[in-house]
């Protein structure tokens, strides 16, 4: 599997949120994604998704999966590929879940926009809720009645259900207090490792992204100011930028950052 953008450009009108030259993400791979708020991260997913549009935004350029082209495809076509080959998780859990209806229905309607009903939906969602330690009996829930963890690794065991082969995570632990996130960090480092799934992992984080990215790429203002492998990056940042952002980290006990 593999994911690439080149040439990307996202703009409401003329201007410019999103202009990407090339950033690619490999197979089983986390790649982090980089920069404060505003930096044109979150556009970016929704560009992935072929949910820019949804916000008045016009792409162009490529977004290829396995060289399969993104940008320009029908919306019909779109839903096949959203959720079932990319899947989506976001900063706030709670609002990808209707609160009228209980989890399992929530989650058997997003099955079965895929053509998955009945038993085989039934144990595949059971399946990925044990895979992400989450009991099955949660599904008779609404989802006021779930943690924001508890919803978040519910959205996770609904991309593994759909056997999606990326992940978008933008900003999915950055709500949560550090236990719950260190066990999503986990969760997405299982994920990897059992199904070979790719995480683009978006964050204004360093240190979460330090902790768990194979690669990062910085984005200030729609462009990408730096990319490689997160020791190097981080270790000998090479753009004043990247710098800035490392300077900003907090000091860990011992009076130690990331460097």
């Amino acid at each position: 599997m593999s994911l690439e953008i080149s040439g990307l450009q996202v703009r409401f009108g003329a201007r410019p949120v999103v202009n990407i030259d090339r950033l690619g993400l490999g197979d089983a791979e986390i790649l982090g994604l980089a920069g404060e708020s505003g930096s044109g991260k979150s556009m970016t997913a929704l560009a992935v998704l072929g949910l820019a549009w949804s916000a008045g935004a016009d792409v162009s350029g490529s977004i290829a999966l396995d060289g399969l082209e993104l940008v320009g495809m029908p919306e019909r076509e779109l839903r096949q590929i959203r959720g079932r080959r990319i899947a989506a998780i976001f900063q706030s859990p709670a609002a990808a879940f209707n609160p009228v209806f209980r989890v399992g229905r929530i989650v058997a309607d997003a099955l079965a926009r895929h053509g998955l009903a009945g038993s085989e939906a039934a144990d595949r969602v059971a399946s990925a809720m044990r895979q992400l330690l989450l009991s099955p009996d949660l599904l008779r829930r609404y989802p006021a009645q779930l943690s924001g963890g508890q919803l978040q690794r519910v959205a996770i065991a609904l991309a593994v259900a759909l056997r999606a082969q990326v992940l978008l995570a933008d900003e999915p632990t950055s709500a949560l207090d550090v236990t719950v996130q260190a066990e999503v960090l986990e969760l997405l480092r299982e994920l990897r490792a059992r199904d070979g799934m790719s995480v683009l992992f978006i964050s204004h984080d360093l240190a979460v992204i330090a902790e768990l990215c194979d690669r990062v790429a910085v984005m200030r203002q729609g462009r990408i100011v730096e990319q490689g492998r997160t020791d190097a990056v981080m270790g000998a940042p090479g753009d004043p930028y990247t710098a800035e952002l490392l300077a900003a980290v907090p000091v860990i006990a011992g009076g130690q950052g990331l460097g």
